[in-house]
């Protein structure tokens, strides 16, 4: 069961990662649609929460913390595209799985046979391949600190995930816990922004005429946030039923389901390095599924 559901994460995630491609592409303001994403799935959630009936309990106050890893993550992620290479801040952002398989380890003492040990390896060597760019060498290493940051609360992230279901934490009011929390901080990111907007006025100005409005951002954003909720509904149930650091580099490979949709859709081609990646990820999953049964 936790093979399923980490899958059906990944394919999730990929389609927010699709949506986030095709966003990155327009005149729009990143914080604005991170605040609606996370907005669509506090709404979602706390729905959720309330038509089940769920208890409200002190655990799902883990969901807050939760928010502050993703919130902290994403930010980092960004500020290394922004700075730095972006092929060596994707590669550090796809290994949190790593730090997820040493933590949960040392906390919580789950160990890997040597099956899934060799196909989890197989998994993240597979993912590397697929983001590794020919440019990066001990010269050109802008924006690591800021893609190892991201890769450090990325894990936390993943790591707290499996945390709410060891204690029982009830499912939709920690989620709620989680997107209210990105919520706030994205939407004060928001806020800081246009406060300098206002300081730039021509900068505005041409923003305005990219078609983007803040409300068309925002609501794009909660379309985006449907896709985000239910990989984590997924993801969740996936911490639940198997081993922290299996589930998280299965579900990273979400970034596959990015690159087939730029081969089929876009009609990119790939590389000979993509394609021996795809190979090593989809013989890992295999794997997976052979030691799982």
């Amino acid at each position: 069961m936790w093979l399923m559901y980490s899958v059906l994460a990944a394919c999730s995630f990929g389609l927010r990662g699709i949506l986030y491609h095709w966003s990155s592409q327009q005149s729009l303001n990143r914080n604005v649609l991170l605040c609606g994403t996370f907005f669509m799935g506090a709404l979602i959630s706390g729905s959720c929460a309330l038509l089940l009936h769920q208890a409200w309990t002190v655990t799902a106050l883990i969901g807050v913390q939760m928010g502050l890893f993703s919130f902290g993550a994403n930010a980092s992620m960004f500020k290394g595209f922004a700075v730095g290479k972006a092929s060596l801040v994707a590669i550090l952002t796809g290994l949190p799985s790593v730090v997820v398989v040493f933590v949960a380890y040392l906390i919580w003492d789950e160990r890997l046979n040597i099956m899934q040990f060799l196909a989890f390896v197989i998994i993240v060597i597979g993912i590397l391949v697929v983001r590794y760019s020919n440019d990066i060498t001990l010269k050109n290493l802008q924006g690591a600190g800021w893609g190892a940051l991201a890769l450090i609360l990325f894990a936390a992230n993943d790591l707290s995930s499996k945390w709410t279901t060891l204690v029982a934490a009830p499912l939709f009011p920690t989620l709620f816990c989680m997107f209210a929390t990105g919520t706030v901080c994205f939407g004060l990111w928001w806020l800081r922004d246009q406060k300098q907007s206002d300081q730039q006025p021509t900068q505005v100005k041409v923003a305005a005429t990219s078609g983007w409005t803040e409300r068309r951002t925002f609501l794009f954003g909660m379309i985006v946030g449907i896709t985000n909720v239910v990989g984590m509904i997924f993801i969740l149930h996936g911490f639940d039923h198997g081993k922290a650091g299996l589930v998280s580099a299965v579900v990273a490979l979400n970034v596959l389901i990015v690159l087939l949709y730029t081969r089929f859709v876009l009609k990119d081609k790939f590389s000979k390095m993509e394609q021996s990646g795809l190979a090593l990820a989809f013989i890992g999953i295999l794997m997976m599924k052979v030691v799982a049964s």
